[in-house]
């Protein structure tokens, strides 16, 4: 039985990736509070991965930078994994390697807008409802952080917003040509 492995993601993993997604959030991700902090910024260099089998794509994890307030830190997702492939413990591999590189890298906090039961597993908690505003709608019972330097998620607070925007992008999300 082949085993799957986590590996930086490349370039020719995008199309595969961008499919995985479609299939796993639908259209509806789009107006997602959390999908628009991500449009026209790149994902955070270093910071992306994916699950492979042999050659085949099994999951995705990406983090993106953001301002929550006056701090830096890190968005986690999209994550997502092959429907077939869930409960293999993929989606959680791909978590901890990317908490693992963000803190080799020197980065303050992750923060998501996820489930607590499973996102817990990787070290996430919920936090104090109102202290994280994104923008949009987002059930505040489903913002969640990690800390990855003790005590810093005591002093972050705030909007969320993008910090920087990489690339121009019309109102529907599509590159500007």
């Amino acid at each position: 039985m082949a085993v799957w492995e986590i590996r930086p993601e490349e370039p020719r993993d995008v199309a595969d990736i961008d499919a995985l997604v479609a299939k796993s959030f639908g259209p509806g991700r789009y107006a997602k509070s959390a999908w628009r902090l991500r449009e026209g910024v790149s994902p955070q260099e270093g910071l992306s991965f994916v699950a492979v089998e042999g050659e085949v794509l099994r999951g995705s994890v990406r983090f993106w930078p953001i301002a929550v307030g006056g701090d830096k830190a890190l968005l986690l997702g999209p994550l997502a994994v092959d429907t077939e492939q869930r409960g293999r413990g993929i989606g959680i591999a791909l978590m901890n390697r990317g908490v693992e590189e963000a803190r080799a890298f020197g980065h303050r906090a992750i923060i998501l807008v996820g489930d607590a039961p499973y996102y817990a597993r990787a070290g996430f908690a919920p936090l104090l409802a109102g202290k994280i505003k994104f923008p949009g709608p987002v059930d505040s019972a489903r913002i969640l952080g990690l800390a990855l330097v003790e005590g810093v998620l005591d002093s972050l607070g705030g909007d969320v917003r993008r910090p920087r925007i990489d690339d121009a992008v019309c109102a529907d999300g599509a590159p500007v040509a």
